[in-house]
Parts: C-alpha cells; structure tokens; sequence
C-alpha cells in the first residue's frame, strides 16, 4: 500500500484557477497511472483527468481545454492545475495511483469549492 498525500483544495470564485498535488509515500516502479476523481456532492464518483507512465492523458470532456494533468517524478508527486473553473466543478476530488499486481490506492480527498 501506498499513501498518498493531497493539497491544494479551497474555495475559488468561478473563473479562477487553484492547483492540487497529490504526493506518494515513497515511488513506484511499477505504476501504471495516476490522476483524479472527483465526487460532487450527492452524485456519483467520475474520472477527470489521469496520466499513464507512457505519459498518456485522458480528460473527461467538461473539463478538457480548462485542466492539465502533471507529473514530477523526483517528487513523487502528481499535479492537477485547473484554470476557468465552473460551479459544476464543485466537488470532492481524489487522487489515485495504479500499480501491478493491479491495484490501486486512493488520497484522502481534497475539497474544491467553486462559489461567488
């Protein structure tokens, strides 16, 4: 098992930008990928964004052209920076690392808030 650690959260008016990152414990050799979910409030759980060890992106379409995905390895970290942000983007969100054998180990959740 793997913890990872998630910041960046907060409150932001709508058409502002806030960064998350969301650190491992220690690094992977076998990971796969990492990115976040995002949970908003009563509804279902849905992917974002990821990105693969091949360096891969995959964006839901609400937020493609407004979010961008990155990685720094030395780090162990993942970033998610998110620009224009939208009400609808109010949400719990929650970073996520795959690995072999597959598995998948998930941050506590960092709360984005999008309200004037």
């Amino acid at each position: 098992q793997v913890k990872l650690v998630e910041s960046g959260g907060g409150l932001v008016q709508p058409g502002g930008s806030l960064r998350l990152a969301c650190a491992a414990s220690r690094r992977i050799l076998s990971a796969n990928a990492m990115g976040w979910y995002r949970q908003p409030p009563g509804k279902e759980r849905e992917l974002v964004e990821s990105i693969s060890r091949s360096s891969d992106t995959n964006y839901a379409d609400s937020v493609k052209g407004r979010f961008n995905i990155s990685r720094e390895n030395v780090k162990n970290t993942v970033y998610l920076q998110m620009n224009s942000l939208r009400p609808e983007d109010t949400a719990v969100y929650y970073c996520y690392l795959d690995y072999l054998p597959p598995l998948r180990d998930w941050g506590q959740g960092a709360q984005v808030t999008v309200s004037s």
